[in-house]
């Protein structure tokens, strides 16, 4: 199975602006030597050198996260405007799509209008929430003056169902299970246990909170000894102070849940839109420093970034 991320940024949609553009350019060009461009070989060793922020783009779309079950089946995690690329690339042979979402503010719902296959009547999609008015929420945004198209008007077939949090339950042999966390209207962290025992948790829009490294059954069968967790970083410890009830975690936070329940790699995901991908990285190889040389710990620590493929 692969985890591919099809969007990572929080809060909105975010371009690269040409000033960003342009000094990337000027970066590369200040680093270059005559020797670096002698040949094919010395140009591509050149360009393997250069830090990761001037060589990639961690993207600009919101929440969204594709598991692939099989060539006829996927999981997707949230449809923020990621969604939309997803659905550009997916493959014909792909006939059952289950969207487990998170909650329903616009960055994690908004590229669903744009999805190809809701047009498609071969299609059957599936939507998994513990949020009665479900149904309700995702036509909420198709109809006008907000949108041109009505939901009612699509061809692929929706159900949609209605989880509960008490209990986990199985989805194309893979278990899952919905747990409630803190955010402004709420958010809903899922684990998936997948056939050959790997443990997957997507727990974005999270503030964690001291209670959350509290010992009880329900965070170990939940957290504990997940093999890859994406998670909220969005925020410096400094912001996080300024912005504490805003529903959001500070990396370091984030880095101290994950040690604390013995996660093995930690995906730093839901990015602030003011960083460019400079900051990210920065922010990225601070949490590794701190995770490594203050914890002592082997955790695996990552940008989420776009068209990134996992092997699971």
């Amino acid at each position: 199975m692969k985890l591919k991320f099809w969007g990572v940024r929080g809060s909105i949609p975010t371009t690269m602006s040409s000033e960003n553009l342009m000094v990337k350019i000027q970066s590369i060009i200040e680093r270059v030597k005559e020797s670096d461009l002698k040949s094919q070989d010395s140009k591509q060793a050149f360009i393997m050198s250069l830090p990761e922020y001037l060589t990639s783009y961690v993207g600009g779309n919101t929440s969204c996260v594709q598991l692939a079950l099989s060539d006829e089946e996927i999981f997707v995690f949230d449809a923020g405007t990621g969604l939309r690329e997803l659905g550009k690339n997916l493959p014909k042979s792909v006939k059952k799509i289950h969207i487990f979402l998170s909650h329903f503010h616009w960055d994690h719902i908004q590229g669903f209008p744009f999805f190809d296959p809701i047009f498609n009547k071969n299609v059957e999609i599936h939507f998994y929430s513990p949020v009665e008015k479900m149904p309700e929420l995702i036509a909420a945004q198709m109809r006008g003056p907000y949108f041109p198209v009505e939901f009612t008007t699509l061809g692929a077939k929706m159900i949609f169902h209605k989880i509960s949090t008490e209990s986990s339950f199985c989805v194309s042999q893979v278990y899952v299970r919905a747990r409630e966390m803190t955010h402004p209207n709420t958010s809903y962290s899922y684990l998936f246990i997948l056939p050959d025992g790997k443990r997957i948790i997507f727990a974005t829009d999270i503030e964690i909170a001291l209670s959350d490294f509290e010992y009880t059954d329900d965070r170990k069968v939940f957290f504990e000894n997940a093999d890859i967790m994406i998670a909220d970083c969005q925020y410096l410890p400094v912001e996080y102070h300024a912005k504490e009830g805003w529903g959001h975690s500070s990396y370091c936070y984030m880095v101290d849940f994950a040690n604390h329940w013995h996660v093995k790699h930690l995906y730093m995901f839901h990015h602030e839109p003011m960083y460019d991908d400079k900051k990210l990285y920065e922010i990225r190889d601070n949490a590794r420093e701190y995770s490594k040389k203050v914890l002592k710990s082997p955790l695996k620590i990552d940008l989420a970034v776009e068209h990134q493929e996992i092997d699971v």
